[in-house]
């Protein structure tokens, strides 16, 4: 038990240190070297528009191309445990442990959601010995999974024509955890948890109802069902004469 609470508050002190390197990561684009033909395209600026790589479907392979397109992306981590003790705070990453022959291999889960808050969101995973590792990878990985969303006004009490909800009720699911999400009027805000809302916010959503269902503790597979939902909203058919009525936006507005 005493090794174990001193790994924790080691943890805490590595999560203040991983956050301070990910804000300086943000000012490294100019010794950029891109490795990838879409880097290259990207860093000549023969491509100047993130929404133009994911309506082609090219495969994106280096974080800095986000970094470039997005200056003004913002990180945010999924809170995926409760530190020990009485008062129990909330910690942005996850201990995790398995058996081997020389004892226990303690590694460490982090979850980060980045994002715009204009249409663009993306959500990854990172797991590694050390916390600032962890958390790293996760925001790249965040930055490599970055989707476009379609945004309109799909609420019968509001048909504002204005990109301030979602178009239409959608569906998610990641393991046991369903997640509905569903168009709201002008005002209502985000009718969500608080972890839900990270997502949502950073995808540019202003006003929506949220309706889940299972496992929503499981806090990985509770977001990544969110992910889901936003995803299937650009895979539906909509007929032209309910993109006018609900003034259907994707991407960046």
């Amino acid at each position: 038990m005493v090794e174990e609470s001193y790994i924790l508050e080691q943890a805490e002190k590595k999560e203040q240190e991983a956050l301070t390197l990910i804000e300086q990561q943000k000012t490294k684009l100019e010794e950029w070297v891109p490795k990838t033909k879409l880097g290259k395209m990207v860093k000549e600026g023969r491509i100047q528009d993130i929404d133009y790589i994911l309506a082609n479907g090219y495969k994106i392979l280096e974080p800095e191309i986000i970094d470039y397109l997005l200056p003004g992306i913002k990180v945010e981590f999924v809170r995926l445990a409760l530190s020990k003790g009485k008062f129990r705070r909330p910690k942005l990453v996850k201990i995790v442990q398995r058996k081997t022959a020389e004892g226990n291999k303690t590694s460490w889960i982090a979850m980060a959601v980045v994002g715009d808050e204009n249409g663009h969101v993306g959500v990854g995973i990172g797991k590694s010995y050390d916390v600032p590792i962890a958390m790293n990878k996760a925001v790249r990985n965040a930055k490599l999974n970055i989707i476009s969303i379609l945004r309109g006004c799909g609420s019968w009490e509001c048909a504002c024509r204005q990109p301030h909800s979602i178009p239409f009720k959608v569906v998610g699911k990641s393991g046991s955890v369903k997640v509905v999400l569903m168009p709201a009027p002008r005002g209502v805000g985000l009718v969500a948890s608080s972890e839900a809302k990270k997502v949502l916010r950073l995808a540019g959503i202003k006003d929506i109802w949220m309706v889940s269902f299972g496992q929503t503790r499981r806090r990985i597979n509770f977001v990544q069902a969110i992910y889901d939902a936003l995803r299937k909203l650009s895979l539906y058919r909509i007929q032209p004469a309910y993109k006018n009525i609900s003034g259907v936006k994707i991407g960046k507005i």
